[in-house]
């Protein structure tokens, strides 16, 4: 049975950091290039990050610089480091390998004052 358990959101205020994590079983996940999504209230799920076999990591221009994706093949687990925040990073994050319908149940960032 595939599971992506998504953990580390949390409220937090502009300029902040978080750590965001996705620990994943029942698939081989270090075949897969994984991707971090969000989706803000209201909007479509948009990619924000992803992070193939070989650990080449991809950004949307506006979270460049902000967000790093990695992850451990020893831990089945990829994660979001999430600095210098802005209010419109808030949403609900998921993780996803591409190419595949799984998704985790998400996690929720709230950047505010």
């Amino acid at each position: 049975q595939v599971q992506l358990v998504d953990a580390g959101g949390g409220l937090v205020q502009p300029g902040g950091s978080l750590r965001l994590s996705c620990s994943v079983s029942g698939f081989a996940f270090r075949a897969y290039t994984m991707a971090w999504y969000r989706q803000a209230l209201g909007q479509q799920r948009e990619l924000v990050a992803q992070i193939s076999v070989g650990n080449f990591a991809r950004y949307a221009d506006s979270v460049q610089g902000r967000l790093t994706i990695s992850r451990d093949n020893t831990k089945n687990t990829v994660y979001l480091q999430m600095n210098s925040l802005k209010p419109e990073d808030t949403g609900v994050y998921y993780c996803k390998p591409m190419g595949v319908a799984y998704w985790g149940q998400g996690t929720q960032v709230t950047v505010s004052s």
